[in-house]
């Protein structure tokens, strides 16, 4: 029988099969001596231990699409960050890390601008910023007003994709209300481990329709640039891309070097100057990790 991975916890595993529900699983010991982890998101190959308790043994784990490091998540399509437009204010240096380490890993990125209602002129200015300069594609909505949910559900169909972004912006909710059982789905999974109600602590995914998945994720404050080297950071902004080639100096790292496009488009406010400052400081920040 073939499901996905929806939840791994103490080392068992929560296995979801269409139309049949979720079975608790554990792995063979071949994949620890193989030096091989299921992830949340991996499609496996189950045996039926039990079906009266809904029990099983992971059998094969099927060919991986990719595999994401922060979350550590396997066969993700693309990746939903949520930030609020206010309350708590947006916070631009971490939501640039995350895109950072997204375009390094090589997944496509949504942005949603969540609590609209609260500071519309602020979601227009993330809008030019993201959308209208770097490239991203921005959607707006609001729990409260109910606006923008159906835009975000048709971005979801058919694909599996990351749910993300820091506390306090409306995750929760909005999973909430794209998929409604998924207080009783976690519920199911809780009454299993002797766990309380749903906070996110793992990485877990939710069955929304055919073929498509929602995997939240715990939410984060910070984000550490793992496995980038400061040479590479500049492939990791999008607006960056098309002045590639064409500065003075071959490699241009867009910091000090005379007759730098990028700099001059920044200068033009063709390129977002609080992108191009977190440019900067991540770029010194790579250049100055101790390395062991």
């Amino acid at each position: 029988m073939r499901g996905k991975i929806v939840k791994g916890i103490a080392g068992f595993y929560y296995v979801h099969v269409e139309d049949c529900g979720i079975y608790e699983c554990k792995a063979k010991g071949l994949f620890r001596n193989q030096g091989r982890k299921p992830l949340v998101g991996d499609d496996v190959t189950i045996d039926i231990l039990s079906e009266q308790e809904h029990t099983g043994r992971i059998a094969e784990l099927l060919p991986r699409k990719n595999e994401l490091l922060r979350p550590a998540v396997a066969n993700a399509d693309q990746v939903l960050i949520i930030f609020a437009a206010a309350s708590p204010e947006p916070n631009l240096n971490l939501l640039d890390r995350f895109l950072v380490s997204m375009e390094h890993q090589r997944v496509p990125v949504m942005i949603c601008i969540n609590k609209i209602d609260l500071n519309r002129a602020q979601a227009e200015c993330l809008l030019q910023v993201y959308a209208d300069k770097a490239g991203y594609p921005v959607l707006f909505t609001s729990i409260v007003e109910q606006t923008g949910i159906e835009a975000v559900r048709g971005r979801l169909r058919g694909h599996t994709t990351v749910l993300a972004g820091p506390s306090g912006v409306g995750k929760s909710s909005m999973l909430n209300t794209l998929v409604p059982t998924a207080n009783m789905d976690t519920g199911e999974v809780s009454r299993k481990i002797g766990r309380g109600r749903h906070t996110t602590r793992h990485s877990e995914i939710f069955y929304v329709e055919k073929d498509t998945y929602l995997l939240d994720t715990p939410g984060f404050s910070s984000l550490l640039l793992d496995g980038i080297e400061a040479e590479e950071l500049r492939f990791a902004f999008p607006e960056f891309r098309e002045y590639e080639g064409n500065c003075r100096y071959h490699g241009c790292a867009h910091l000090n070097e005379p007759d730098c496009r990028v700099k001059e488009a920044v200068q033009k406010n063709t390129i977002a100057a609080c992108r191009y400052e977190n440019y900067k400081v991540f770029y010194e920040e790579l250049k100055n990790k101790k390395r062991y």
